[in-house]
């Protein structure tokens, strides 16, 4: 996927950061235009609206449909906003191309599902176009089911293409409705440094006041824009009320961003990553030799017949030293993570050792 073209059409210039920016879902055409002329009077080039919209149990507003297609027509002629929404289907395809909507973006759900995946490709093939199609990360954090979602898209000839991050789905209350897991979007910036990815902070953070700090924190990131929902009259919105800002909160919002510039560097930050790099090797040399000691103690619990597995130790290991990491001004969790992963290969190693006949 080397040969990708700027997400937005021939002769209009790729902004930093693209705001992307509309209500979660297309309600009334009042609804619409209020939102959209608010929008278009603050400076947004680009209105998002669902029209169709996949809900987790059936009874719930589940999008106006075709008719909200008129609206976003009825958007672009008078503000001269360009128009998105999510497609999911053969039909949502043709339908949005259709109305002339100029940008598409495939949800969490059916990026998640190979097959409506290859339908919706079939569709855009099909149809012989090169319009913007921006893929958001599946429900669970797989990132090779999210660049299979990306390579679907682009085997069907689709050239200006993008991906959302908008968090990944888990079980139990957190302070994000979606957890951002970072390290996935900036792997996938690794493995495919020419896509643009686009950051959705209302579907992370799920409460507008977290909408401000996901925003900063993505464009410190190096991400190429922001997917924003915005509605006139957001406590009364139809879906995801909870998540959404009014336009002038937005246009607050975007005017306090920090906007970084990568291009710069210094002598000083030479020499700061050279630290890093030296602390990284440090690292690499005591992990390696905990292993040997955690290899030496897969063979005395071999000797005398003990499991591998030791739960009261584990738990001793991950309070204390989550505890000493807070208190060296780390995050708790973040060493508990930590843990558990050395644990894990600590583990493997041991099991290794119980594994070789020749000890």
């Amino acid at each position: 996927m080397n040969d990708l073209k700027p997400i937005l059409p021939d002769g209009i210039e790729m902004p930093h950061p693209l705001i992307i920016a509309g209500p979660c879902s297309a309600e009334t055409e009042e609804q619409v235009m209020n939102t959209a002329r608010e929008l278009a009077r603050n400076g947004i080039k680009i209105f998002r609206a669902g029209i169709w919209k996949p809900r987790t149990k059936p009874g719930g507003f589940e999008g106006i449909g075709v008719e909200g297609l008129e609206w976003l027509k009825r958007v672009k002629a008078e503000t001269g906003m360009l128009t998105a929404t999510e497609v999911a289907t053969r039909q949502h395809v043709e339908a949005a191309l259709n109305a002339g909507v100029d940008i598409l973006w495939i949800g969490a759900r059916t990026s998640a599902n190979p097959f409506a995946m290859q339908e919706i490709a079939d569709s855009l093939a099909a149809a012989k176009v090169d319009i913007p199609v921006l893929v958001k990360n599946p429900v669970n954090p797989d990132l090779e089911l999210w660049i299979g979602a990306l390579q679907r898209i682009y085997n069907a000839g689709i050239r200006r293409i993008g991906a959302i991050h908008r968090g990944f789905s888990s079980y139990g209350k957190h302070l994000y409705r979606n957890l951002p897991q970072w390290h996935i979007p900036i792997e996938l910036r690794r493995r495919m440094p020419n896509l643009p990815i686009i950051c959705d902070p209302s579907h992370i953070g799920g409460k507008r006041e977290l909408v401000a700090p996901l925003s900063q924190q993505a464009l410190d990131m190096g991400f190429d824009g922001l997917i924003i929902e915005s509605h006139c009259d957001p406590d009364c919105a139809w879906s995801d009320k909870a998540q959404q800002v009014t336009p002038d909160v937005l246009n607050f919002i975007l005017n306090t961003l920090v906007l970084r510039d990568s291009t710069v560097t210094t002598e000083s930050l030479t020499l700061l990553r050279q630290q890093i790099d030296e602390l990284d090797n440090e690292l690499l040399e005591v992990l390696n030799k905990r292993m040997r000691v955690s290899r030496e103690i897969g063979q005395y619990k071999k000797e005398h017949r003990m499991p591998v597995l030791q739960i009261g130790r584990h738990d001793h290991i991950m309070q204390t030293r989550a505890k000493l990491a807070e208190e060296m001004g780390m995050s708790g969790e973040f060493m508990k993570t930590v843990l558990a992963a050395i644990h894990e290969e600590s583990v493997r190693q041991q099991i290794e050792v119980f594994n070789d006949r020749t000890k």
